[in-house]
């Protein structure tokens, strides 16, 4: 533990990346500067949109990319790098400028939520580490914002850490999960590294270790009296639980003057033992005595709580949440789109079979489109040096549909990417974490359609072009497919 805890998180790549970038240290390639963009193809589970997040670790990682002399001599035992190209690493430290989306921001397949725009050896050692970050934060955050509208405003809790692939995977997918819009978490350490409200209950070895369940309420209910919520299903939930639960209530807490918080069911069925447990809790005058219930929620299971009327006040959601088992890889990808001849960043492109696999190639810009109620309506991909002027029509091309001629009238523009990185040094203030969360909360109120939030068949958003932009790419398919 002490050795791993000493890692250098510059090493996290992948090989092909050290080779490469031998090689083009050997070719006397390495300040030829490029542009790498990080997008993805699909959004998660169907859905219609994702959450761009793990911007804050990026800069941390940027800010202290280097290799130690044991990097160096574990390099050198893999006997195949140059001398004069370890002595470089030596000294090595990012170079080249970021952009990106701020963290938080809703995004949307194809286009690029990061640009790396560096020399050639700087842009490809950091690709695996960008990759990792924005892949397992943007797939939580957004598994997270799911589950919270599938809520309907009750509290959502993240309780998924024992569940996560590892100790990282759950600090930080707690983080992401507060990004999308949870109310808390069970990660004692994500709340001491992040401020993130932290809360758990009783566990059911606290129960079975006591004589009996009543006794065990007891004790909790003094040690606890100001936030006392009791986990009933250990043994029975209505002959037992919910029983001892009121009687706990009634001779421990109210002549202390407190009040039961809430109770906790973690088996069974929920929307049948809720209703239940809800009853017999108003019956005996716990009218504001809360419900929680956990085991094995997502986004589906809690809907269907809530349509069949079950009575639940609050959902604790752990390893579908934090592993997001429904679709466990988010898939965003690092691809060349220009590399720069004589001042000028030429445009690169990779062509396939499969339509969704060819990208959109050079040095470009990101616009969201605003109608004049200040609704998304689209985004705009656009030449880098392209003036976007919407104080009249604005032809634009839907590359699904380029035929049709269509226009922005009555909207407005605003630039997606921000600089993060200008020759190696940080150029932005990262908001906080509340500032990131209250962003998402914005968007997808006031500014993201209701229809783009559906859980089955989500209006898909669209993603258009500037006929500039378009017909650079077009030309340059042209070009690859030998086409005069």
């Amino acid at each position: 533990m002490g050795q791993f805890d000493k890692r250098n998180l510059s090493m996290v790549m992948d090989f092909y990346e050290m080779t490469m970038s031998n090689g083009y240290f050997k070719a006397d390639d390495q300040k030829t500067r490029v542009v790498f963009d990080v997008f993805y193809r699909k959004n998660p589970d169907g859905g219609g949109y994702a959450i761009f997040a793990g911007l804050a670790q990026i800069v941390d990682y940027i800010q202290n990319f280097h290799f130690d002399k044991e990097d160096i001599e574990y390099l050198r035992s893999q006997g195949i790098f140059d001398e004069e190209f370890l002595e470089y690493l030596k000294d090595f430290k990012f170079k080249g400028d970021i952009y990106a989306f701020p963290e938080g921001t809703i995004m949307y397949p194809s286009e690029p939520m990061l640009t790396v725009v560096a020399p050639l050896i700087d842009a490809q050692l950091v690709e695996t580490a960008l990759l990792l970050q924005i892949n397992h934060q943007s797939l939580i955050a957004t598994k997270a914002s799911r589950i919270v509208r599938a809520a309907q405003g009750r509290a959502v809790s993240d309780f998924g850490a024992r569940r996560a692939h590892n100790m990282d995977a759950a600090v930080l997918g707690a983080r992401a999960a507060y990004i999308g819009g949870v109310n808390g978490t069970a990660t004692v350490l994500s709340g001491q590294l992040f401020g993130i409200p932290v809360g758990g209950t009783m566990a059911h070895s606290w129960v079975m270790y006591c004589e009996d369940e009543y006794e065990a309420f007891k004790k909790y209910a003094l040690t606890y009296p100001d936030s006392c919520l009791l986990l009933i299903d250990t043994y029975d939930i209505m002959k037992s639980g919910v029983v001892n639960a009121i009687r706990v209530a009634k001779e421990v807490l109210e002549p202390m003057g407190k009040r039961l918080k809430g109770i906790r069911i973690d088996s069974g069925d929920l929307a049948y033992f809720s209703k239940r447990v809800r009853a017999a809790l108003d019956e005996a005058g716990l009218t504001d005595c809360k419900i929680t219930v956990s085991n094995s929620l997502d986004e589906y299971t809690i809907n269907s709580l809530v349509e069949q009327g079950a009575c639940i006040d609050s959902f604790g959601v752990g390893e579908r949440l934090i592993t997001s088992k429904s679709e466990p890889v988010f898939g965003a990808v690092y691809k060349l789109a220009a590399v720069e001849k004589n001042g000028v960043f030429e445009p690169r492109i990779k062509v396939s079979e499969n339509v969704e696999k060819i990208t959109n190639p050079g040095l470009k810009k990101v616009y969201r489109i605003y109608n004049d109620s200040g609704m998304a309506v689209a985004d705009l991909i656009a030449m880098s040096d392209e003036k976007i002027d919407l104080s009249k029509p604005f032809r634009y091309v839907d590359p699904k549909a380029p035929w049709r001629r269509r226009s922005f009238e009555n909207c407005t523009a605003k630039e997606l990417q921000v600089q993060i990185f200008k020759d190696g040094k940080l150029v932005y203030k990262l908001p906080t974490l509340e500032e990131i969360r209250d962003y998402v909360k914005l968007q997808m109120g006031d500014q993201m359609w209701q229809e783009e939030q559906r859980f089955e068949n989500p209006h898909v958003h669209f993603l258009d072009m500037t006929p500039s932009y378009y017909e650079m790419k077009m030309e340059l398919l042209h070009k690859m497919q030998g086409d005069d």
